[in-house]
C-alpha cells in the first residue's frame, strides 16, 4: 500500500515558481523533481480548500497550477473538520487570520494521511511546532501526519533497495 500524501497549496504553486532568488529556484527544482519522478510512489490527495486557495487572486501560471492539481482526488469535507480547526485556533496552534493552514492540517489529520506535503515552513512543516501539533492531535484523538517538504520525500524508494 502506498503512503497517503495530502498535497497542500504551495506544492503546485512552487512547481511553476518564477522568482529568481536562489531559495525559490531550489524549491521549484525540488518540487519538480519530486512531482515528475517520485509522486507515483505515493497515493496523492488534495482538498477543496487547496482548490479554493489556488482559484483566488491573479498570479503567473494560474491555469497551469490549477491543471497540475486538478487531477488529484479530493478528500471528503466533513463538518467535524470545522470543529478541529476551531480546536487548533483555540490552542494557538494555527493563525486565526488565515484559516487555510488549519484546514490543511485538519483535513490531513482527520483523513489519516501519512504525509502533509507543503513548502509552508512557518505554520506546517516546522520542527519547532511539531510537538505542539502532536500534543493537540493526540489529545483530541486524531492521527498525526508527518509534515514534510518535497525535499524530504526525494531519494531512494522501497522498490530501489
Amino acid at each position: 500500500m502506498k503512503p497517503k500524501v495530502y498535497v497542500e497549496t504551495s506544492i503546485p504553486s512552487f512547481y511553476f515558481e518564477e522568482r529568481p532568488e536562489p531559495q525559490m529556484v531550489a524549491r521549484r527544482e525540488w518540487t519538480r523533481q519530486w512531482w515528475d519522478n517520485h509522486r507515483h510512489e505515493f497515493d496523492l490527495w488534495t482538498s477543496v480548500v487547496v482548490i479554493e486557495e489556488l482559484m483566488e487572486g491573479d498570479y503567473p501560471n494560474k491555469s497551469n497550477v490549477n491543471s497540475l492539481i486538478g487531477a488529484l482526488p479530493l478528500l471528503p469535507y466533513e463538518r467535524k473538520i470545522d470543529d478541529i480547526v476551531q480546536v487548533y485556533i483555540d490552542n494557538l496552534l494555527m493563525p486565526r487570520k488565515t484559516l487555510g493552514d488549519a484546514y490543511h492540517l485538519a483535513m490531513s489529520s482527520f483523513h489519516a494521511c501519512d504525509f502533509l506535503l507543503t513548502w509552508n515552513c512557518n505554520h506546517l512543516a516546522n520542527a519547532r511546532k511539531f510537538a505542539h501539533i502532536k500534543q493537540v492531535n493526540t489529545r483530541i484523538g486524531l492521527f498525526v501526519p508527518e509534515l514534510v517538504t518535497p525535499l524530504e520525500l526525494l531519494g531512494e524508494s522501497v522498490n530501489e533497495r
